[in-house]
């Protein structure tokens, strides 16, 4: 059975690398991939809370949040 890989990010240029670079590097055989982008579905900013994500972008695996460089907080997304 694949583990749910859950990468959330706001849409800027850091967000978009970061998906680009770590979020397809993952192997799909292994990891089921949704990628939330929090600037268009705000109303999943409560999941990404409380999975732990403090900013974005931000990898949840394994049910820990991974936080990847600093490009918005939560907070600022509402």
């Amino acid at each position: 059975m694949k583990e749910t890989a859950t990468f959330y990010h706001a849409g800027c240029p850091v967000c978009i690398e970061a998906e680009r670079q770590v979020a397809a590097a993952l192997d799909p055989q292994r990891f089921d991939v949704q990628v939330v982008h929090l600037g268009e579905q705000r109303g999943l900013l409560a999941q990404a809370r409380a999975a732990g994500v403090k900013s974005v972008p931000a990898l949840v695996l394994g049910g820990l949040p991974f936080h990847i460089n600093h490009g918005a907080d939560l907070s600022a997304l509402g």
